[in-house]
């Protein structure tokens, strides 16, 4: 269990991911209390092999990227695999400390709790998920959902190695 130092820098570094996001889609910098904790939560297929890295990303309507939300799997080398947003990010941004997290085993589940700007929801974005496992074939743009309050709790049935995906706000 994280001690209240590593609690309170972990908040620090998310806080800072949702103003980095803001920033990248030309919105003023805002208050923590202007954020909205969206749950991110996905269960696995079950497949033989070593676990699988996600890339959690936002884009535009026309998927066209916008920031990134978490990534699942920290070895860098694998992050190509992460195709499209791979593409969109280029090998510049790694490594990406503080929207980092374990990678995750074939039928295990995910759950984790991020923060996002207000003004991203309803705003015609997309939550994109990226998947990859070695020895697997790579499934870019695996899931995508409407980054908007109707889509809150819709599970999304992914077509490789995520069974099924959604978010809560």
């Amino acid at each position: 269990m994280p001690s209240t130092g590593q609690a309170a820098s972990v908040r620090l570094r998310h806080f800072l991911a949702v103003l980095v996001v803001g920033a990248v889609i030309g919105l003023e910098a805002m208050p923590a209390a202007e954020a909205a904790r969206l749950r991110l939560r996905a269960t696995m297929e079950r497949y033989s092999g070593n676990p699988a890295y996600l890339a959690v990303y936002l884009t535009d309507a026309k998927g066209h990227f916008v920031a990134t939300v978490q990534i699942f799997g920290d070895k860098v080398q694998y992050y190509p695999h992460l195709s499209h947003w791979m593409r969109a990010v280029g090998p510049q941004s790694v490594p990406l400390d503080g929207i980092t997290g374990a990678s995750v085993g074939s039928g295990r589940g995910l759950d984790v709790t991020v923060e996002v700007a207000d003004t991203l929801i309803g705003a015609g974005l997309q939550l994109r998920v990226d998947a990859a496992a070695e020895n697997i074939a790579d499934n870019p743009a695996e899931i995508i959902l409407p980054l908007e309050k109707a889509a809150d709790g819709r599970d999304a049935i992914g077509r490789g190695l995520i069974a099924r995906f959604h978010f809560e706000m």
